[in-house]
């Protein structure tokens, strides 16, 4: 059965505009993790991988994190709760990088449905969230919403 490939809960009518979640995972954000993908995509920002230019800028004082990996870990501690039951990522809009995150700062997510509307295909609806991510010190360091075309437990659930 194709449903038992996904989770049993989190389709388009398990979705209600007001629900907020806080997603049970953390993530400590490694060196690795930070120099392994900055330079997988091939940024060129010094910020995020010279530790000599870096330990002298006033504001920082050591690297900090590229941005695409705070809002992909965000996004990514979050999909167990919302993209088990996803067709299709629509898009990533009001995307806000709030406050610097450095190596062993740990992120955690949460999520607050915004919208659960029909999509223009009967297995499916769209759903709006706002996710944001924040520190071990609870500062919020990202910010942002995003589409998700999600399944119809009314169409796939006994498939």
């Amino acid at each position: 059965m194709l449903s038992t490939l996904t989770a049993s809960s989190k389709y388009f009518e398990d979705f209600t505009p007001g629900d907020v979640y806080r997603h049970a995972r953390g993530k400590t954000v490694t060196e690795m993790d930070n120099v392994m993908i900055t330079n997988m995509v091939m940024n060129t920002a010094e910020g995020h991988f010279n530790e000599h230019l870096m330990k002298g800028n006033e504001i920082f004082g050591q690297r900090v994190v590229f941005g695409g990996i705070n809002i992909s870990m965000v996004v990514g501690l979050a999909a167990q709760d919302t993209a088990a039951n996803a067709l299709a990522e629509l898009g990533m809009d009001r995307i806000r990088l709030r406050h610097p995150v450095v190596h062993g700062d740990t992120l955690y997510a949460y999520s607050e449905v915004l919208s659960a509307v029909d999509a223009e295909r009967e297995d499916a609806g769209v759903v709006t969230f706002r996710h944001w991510g924040v520190n071990q010190d609870d500062r919020i360091v990202f910010q942002g919403e995003r589409r998700v075309l999600v399944k119809r437990r009314s169409h796939w659930g006994a498939k």
